[in-house]
């Protein structure tokens, strides 16, 4: 038996081919490198990144297909601890993995019983009291041991890493999912997520450093990053106030505002779709992390539909309706009949068909009687208004998604965070009549996440997913949380500011000399290459002046930049003193200040007559782009 191909089978046998195809891309670049090869005797970590919402679970589905045709028998398969998630991908696995043992977390009795006649697959919570039981029970039983694990982590970002790394402790979760991992005598961790930055900062000394990375593209129909937050701004996004959310929190008739615009663009779109076939059409309102102001939220819309099913023939509310049609005309011309869409509107409210969800962490929609894989969430059908907080991303998936509404403003936003509430990403998306309302500076928080993430995988496949990774973003957005990153070992340079080191020295003197003979005391405009390849010439304790780190910066800054271009400023014959605390004279100072869009190499030529051992050499001074902070893990390994 081949439980890859039974997989891709079946997928194919439900129409998808083209998803097929890139699963088994993914399992041909992962197995013979990682799997095929696997030594029985260690412990690999790797990392597979996707998109959000591309289609992860898919493709980690296929790699542990591939895993199991080559002796691997036991999997587990972690969730964040959220009890919505770990159902939805408990239900999933049932259904894809028809070929495995599947076993809930309740499942012990199913999973002994199962005496390795099949692979098994256990779906568990990252939930301390889960971890702890389910390392008990493996310990207990008589193949862990002698048999290699497979750990799937699903958005391993998330509760995995040791959040007490800077107190030199382990949190708990870290320390349950280290040890269940050395139950085995070899084990394969495949982390997996669409926001990697936590793990891309990680120390090699931490144990969660991925040995390998693989980027899987996402398929035909995807809408992500590039749709929704490129230049110029698409018009599936709609501007809102930057104070919206306080004043419809303030006030108390619904304000004519982007909220209301967006619930009649909501219910004109659900019509569309549902008069050509449509079984379920969502809106996400994510207003802040309160859980009172969820409910306030619904509560305003509840009344505003109230107001509308009362108002459907006054001129007012019909003009409303079709300067929101006329609109959404712009993206999706085949828009059905402006008279069959209100008849359709009237029709779902008089029977009030319109379904207000509130989900967060008070969300109390389990019955414990039906929590079987046909189990159906209330927004997988019908047309819903859903409200929430942070239960509204990290994998939690969202059926014809078409309408968002984003206003939470973080006081220290995290890329990470911010990007996994980006619900509108997906396949199952109608394009042309897709909405994003949220105020300016949230889009250009998003626009410059998506930046980066477009250079982190673009390093990833220049680099074949080795190496470190380098991250960048402006000042006051950080990559992921403080509590996660080793902080004496990741690196973080601001832009703007002078870089040189207190105890310079030169791999060969003789070839700086030489590959800076062409220039002359003056600055120019050079290939970032060339910077590079300066810069490779110091030779420092990296505490001091990392060269590594600065020109994988540089090299993450460019990547995507054909004939990327820097400044280089040469000066020779420099008395300066050793020790003095600065290197640039005020003038060049100001020079380098002068071009604070550009990556700014000052290279000096010192004398070595104050305190350099009468050494002549070349000492660098670096500066890089403003207003950006730039991210280096294990910077001083």
């Amino acid at each position: 038996m081949s439980y890859l191909q039974n997989y891709l089978g079946r997928i194919r046998a439900a129409g998808r081919p083209a998803l097929a195809d890139a699963i088994a891309d993914t399992c041909r670049r992962i197995g013979p490198a990682y799997i095929e090869n696997f030594s029985y005797s260690e412990h690999v970590v790797s990392l597979l990144m996707g998109d959000v919402q591309s289609g992860k679970t898919s493709h980690m589905f296929g790699v542990m297909c591939t895993a199991a045709d080559n002796n691997f028998g036991i999997f587990i398969l972690l969730t964040t601890d959220n009890v919505i998630l770990q159902q939805q991908t408990y239900r999933r696995a049932v259904k894809d993995l028809c070929d495995f043992c599947v076993c809930d977390e309740q499942d012990y009795v199913k999973f002994q019983a199962n005496v390795l006649h099949k692979p098994v697959v256990i779906i568990l919570k990252k939930n301390p009291n889960v971890l702890k039981q389910w390392k008990n029970n493996l310990s207990s039983g008589p193949y862990t041991a002698g048999n290699p694990l497979f750990i799937v982590d699903d958005e391993a970002d998330a509760a995995s890493l040791n959040t007490q790394v800077n107190k030199n402790k382990q949190s708990t979760i870290n320390r349950h999912l280290e040890t269940i991992k050395k139950l085995s005598s070899s084990s394969i961790f495949m982390q997996v997520t669409g926001t990697p930055q936590a793990i891309l900062l990680q120390s090699r000394v931490s144990g969660w450093k991925p040995y390998f990375i693989h980027y899987f593209k996402p398929g035909a129909g995807y809408l992500g990053g590039n749709f929704f937050f490129s230049e110029p701004m698409p018009s599936q996004i709609v501007l809102t106030s930057n104070d919206e959310a306080a004043d419809i929190l303030d006030d108390d008739e619904f304000p004519e505002n982007g909220l209301k615009s967006a619930l009649v663009v909501h219910l004109i779109t659900a019509a569309h779709l549902f008069l050509t076939g449509a079984k379920v059409c969502n809106f996400m309102i994510h207003p802040s992390m309160k859980t009172s102001d969820h409910q306030a939220f619904a509560e305003k819309i509840g009344q505003y539909l109230n107001e509308v099913s009362h108002s459907l023939d006054e001129e007012s509310t019909i003009t409303a309706f079709q300067s929101e049609y006329n609109k959404l005309l712009v993206t999706k011309p085949d828009l059905k009949s402006f008279e069959e869409i209100m008849l359709f509107i009237r029709q779902q409210l008089d029977e009030d068909k319109i379904g207000i969800i509130v989900l967060n962490s008070l969300t109390k929609y389990f019955d414990p009687t039906n929590m079987g894989a046909d189990r159906k969430e209330p927004y997988e059908e019908g047309i819903n208004i859903v409200v929430g907080g942070n239960s509204l991303g990290r994998g939690v998936t969202f059926p014809m998604l078409q309408t968002i509404y984003y206003c939470r403003v973080a006081k220290s936003p995290q890329a990470d965070t911010m990007w996994q509430h980006a619900r509108m990403f997906g396949y199952d998306r109608d394009p042309g009549l897709m909405r994003v309302y949220m105020p300016p500076h949230l889009f250009k928080l998003f626009s410059d996440i998506n930046n980066t993430n477009n250079s982190i995988i673009h390093q990833i496949l220049k680099y074949d997913g080795s190496g470190d990774l380098k991250l960048f973003y402006p000042f006051g957005l950080r990559p992921t949380r403080k509590n996660v990153l080793d902080q004496k070992r990741v690196g973080v340079y601001s832009g703007g500011v002078n870089y040189f080191p207190f105890e310079p020295n030169n791999r060969s003197i003789d070839t700086l000399d030489s590959m800076l003979s062409v220039f002359g005391d003056d600055v120019y405009s050079v290939s970032t290459g060339l910077i590079v390849n300066i810069i490779k010439q110091i030779d420092c304790d990296p505490e001091d002046w990392n060269a590594d780190a600065f020109a994988g910066i540089i090299n993450a800054l460019t990547i995507d930049v054909p004939l990327s271009q820097a400044k280089l400023i040469v000066r020779r014959e420099r008395d300066i003193a050793k020790g003095t605390g600065t290197l640039l004279s005020p003038n060049d100072r100001a020079l380098g200040e002068s071009m604070p869009d550009d990556v700014v190499l000052t290279m000096y030529k010192v004398t070595g007559r104050k305190g350099w051992d009468g050494r002549q050499l070349w000492i660098p001074n670096i500066k890089l782009p403003g207003n950006y902070s730039y991210y280096s893990g294990d910077a001083n390994a």
